[in-house]
């Protein structure tokens, strides 16, 4: 079952889009009016370290948070939150599905986290992590398919674990438009979507569910038919959201 809406703790409506309404989302916002890639990586990645802080409470910065990434954009903004986190004083493992695929804005996140001088780990590592809060960006909106290779092995590991998870855009193996998870999949604690909530968030993987503004204008959501309720980020940078 899939949703055409979600609505805020304070009752405002907004409207659930499909995968492909989000790529044109991002399209509208890189090719023609802003912001960039690097901008919306950058407010997405602030954006989840912060609700990892929120959700650790006071003693956050003693509490092993584990990130794992994939090598798209997804995976690019958990590599950022690890970023904010560890500038912080957090303590942070990243793993990385497979860093010789990264490239462009994702690859330069990586190096901005390795000058903080964080911890970089493999799947093998992770065997004996101790993580307290485990951070799912290895898949987006753009799930082809069941998982395979390296990204399956990190959802599989984060399957076994018992720590929460707080998953970014979509829970990893779960499609954002029909909430169907063809293999392996992540079932989150935590869902952080972005921008707008699509409508494969209406699902039992997706957990409490919150929605991040990462800084894309009015004027692109109408380009692509879709009118978000003027006041919707008045609170903050990041609203609650339940099914309509």
């Amino acid at each position: 079952m899939t949703a055409a809406s979600f609505r805020t703790d304070a009752g405002l409506i907004v409207p659930a889009i499909t995968t492909a309404q989000m790529r044109e989302v991002d399209r509208v916002a890189v090719d023609e009016l802003g912001p960039n890639l690097y901008q919306m990586m950058e407010n997405a990645g602030r954006n989840l370290a912060s609700l990892c802080v929120e959700l650790l409470g006071d003693q956050w910065p003693s509490a092993l948070i584990v990130v794992l990434a994939g090598t798209g954009g997804n995976g690019g903004g958990g590599i950022c939150a690890a970023r904010h986190l560890a500038n912080h004083g957090g303590t942070v493992t990243l793993v990385i599905s497979n860093p010789s695929r990264l490239e462009g804005v994702p690859a330069e996140q990586l190096a901005l986290y390795r000058a903080t001088g964080a911890r970089v780990a493999t799947v093998a590592d992770l065997d004996t992590a101790d993580a307290e809060l485990l951070v799912d960006a290895v898949l987006g909106y753009s799930l082809s398919g069941a998982p395979h290779g390296a990204a399956a092995e990190l959802i599989r590991w984060m399957s076994r674990h018992p720590a929460p998870v707080v998953s970014l855009d979509i829970p990893s193996g779960v499609d954002s438009t029909t909430a169907v998870a063809p293999g392996d999949h992540v079932s989150a604690t935590h869902t952080m979507t972005l921008a707008v909530p699509k409508t494969g968030l209406d699902a039992e993987a997706v957990g409490s569910l919150w929605l991040a503004d990462i800084g894309i204008p009015r004027e692109v959501y109408r380009r692509v038919g879709i009118e978000l309720p003027p006041a919707l980020f008045t609170p903050g940078y990041r609203v609650r959201l339940q099914t309509s």
